[in-house]
């Protein structure tokens, strides 16, 4: 099988991003992995896609993938992007010229992970504060100053505001009081790091304890570990400087997996990142969902193995025979 794979940046790759742990588990099983960055996806004069791919055709190591991919030292070539067997997106933030390239590649036959239109959709942190039945804080997300400020006068316990779309923690505050200064600042970082959109959720006092990142693959958990944020740190982001620690998957973990499960199969996602505090989704990550290099050093071997059998379950129709890139 010839798996493509669209990632951010090859020079910020590192052992523990799950794209690098997904690149070893396939050249591992026998695949073939060819590795593209946004700018290397175009258009030739017949119209078909191509790209400008860092081919990895023997099993190496992950240490490998990664010192090949900021050195540059591995095999480049011209290949047509339309004719892989499995296309994942790796790309974060959102980039729409890479969505625009990924479904014409889907247009072509190849299956696309995640789905593009289903990354559209649920990209944006709006997405989760509509689903119903899913335990969750009070949230809003609007542009209006005049609806967060009734909003936070209604939460007692406090406030996070956070763009509506971002990632790595961006434009993140936690507020405790109604200062109307303190809550102008925090909503303007939150605009300008996003789309202009705020999220603004009801603060739960368990994030002292942690947040739980799980792993959910078509319809199950398949791992999961927590992060705790560093002292005087709000944020539980791994980059924010959170420590992640191992946390067993619960009867109350796959009860929330349940819960969300209709909502993602419903909008075409394979893979997600839940983030959990005090039994409460409060993200749902489809666009570039991390966490099994952690899940796996601390209790559920395997993953990324899990998740190259499942691609190839999907592109099964197309495996045989294999065709040359």
């Amino acid at each position: 099988m010839r798996i493509g794979i669209v990632l951010s940046s090859a020079a910020s790759a590192a052992l523990t991003h799950t794209t690098i742990q997904l690149a070893h588990a396939a050249l591992q099983r026998g695949h073939v992995v060819r590795i593209l960055e946004p700018w290397d996806l175009e258009i030739d004069p017949r119209g078909r896609l191509r790209g400008r791919a860092h081919l990895f055709d023997e099993p190496a190591s992950c240490e490998a993938i990664v010192a090949a991919l900021h050195g540059r030292t591995a095999v480049r070539r011209n290949v047509e992007v339309d004719r892989f067997d499995v296309l994942l997106l790796r790309t974060n933030p959102i980039d729409l010229a890479v969505i625009g390239f990924a479904q014409l590649a889907q247009a072509a036959g190849v299956r696309v992970w995640n789905d593009p239109g289903a990354l559209l959709r649920t990209s944006h942190k709006a997405w989760v504060a509509t689903l119903e039945g899913v335990p969750r804080p009070r949230t809003i997300v609007t542009r209006s100053r005049a609806t967060i400020e009734c909003f936070a006068s209604d939460c007692t316990a406090g406030i996070v505001i956070k763009p509506a779309r971002s990632c790595g923690g961006k434009g993140v505050s936690v507020m405790r009081g109604r200062r109307r200064p303190r809550l102008d600042v925090a909503i303007d970082a939150a605009a300008r790091a996003g789309d202009g959109y705020v999220v603004v959720q009801e603060y739960v006092p368990a994030a002292v304890f942690g947040e739980k990142r799980l792993l959910w693959l078509d319809g199950a958990l398949v791992g999961g570990y927590l992060r705790q944020r560093a002292p005087g740190e709000l944020r539980h982001n791994l980059k924010a400087g959170a420590v992640p620690m191992p946390s067993p998957l619960t009867e109350a973990d796959h009860a929330l997996a349940a819960a969300l499960t209709p909502h993602l199969a419903r909008d075409g996602v394979w893979f997600a990142g839940v983030d959990v505090i005090g039994g409460l989704v409060i993200e749902v990550n489809t666009l570039n969902p991390g966490g099994v290099y952690w899940s796996e050093q601390f209790s559920q071997p395997d993953i990324a193995p899990r998740l190259v059998q499942s691609l190839e379950l999907a592109a099964r129709p197309s495996l045989l025979p294999t065709r040359a890139s």
